[in-house]
């Protein structure tokens, strides 16, 4: 079995976003919704895979977030992969832009209700410890 990209199939923003690899990246990774595996044979838990997209390995090294998306873009096929995707990857995946990288996607995570494609159910639960939340004081 290849690597496999994992996502919210529940979050209507996430599942636009997989429609837009599907059509365009054409990664030779499986792109699934994380409610839809055996997620202890990934190696993955439902609360990591509720808070970010996920990344297995053939070898079982997993990514979370950026980090996943960038080896998502490295799996890219086909003559854009190899002229546009594998090189997004391969700068997205570098220390500096993971680093940048981070703070973004976490606020499209947080918003991603109020982005095109997203619906209220695509709204995740506010942790107390978000930054930001007054009763966690």
């Amino acid at each position: 079995m290849g690597p496999t990209f994992v996502y919210d199939g529940d979050c209507a923003f996430c599942s636009a976003c997989v429609r837009f690899i599907e059509r365009r990246i054409h990664t030779t990774a499986r792109v699934e919704a994380w409610q839809r595996l055996d997620l202890a044979s990934l190696g993955l838990s439902a609360d990591e895979c509720a808070d970010a997209v996920q990344w297995v390995g053939t070898d079982g090294d997993v990514a979370a977030g950026p980090a996943a998306i960038a080896r998502l873009l490295r799996h890219a096929g086909g003559p854009s992969g190899h002229l546009v995707w594998r090189p997004a990857g391969a700068v997205l995946g570098a220390r500096p832009a993971l680093a940048l990288a981070w703070p973004v996607y976490r606020w499209v995570a947080r918003n991603r209700h109020q982005l095109p494609g997203g619906t209220a159910a695509c709204a995740l639960p506010r942790r107390p410890d978000a930054v930001g939340d007054s009763s966690a004081s």
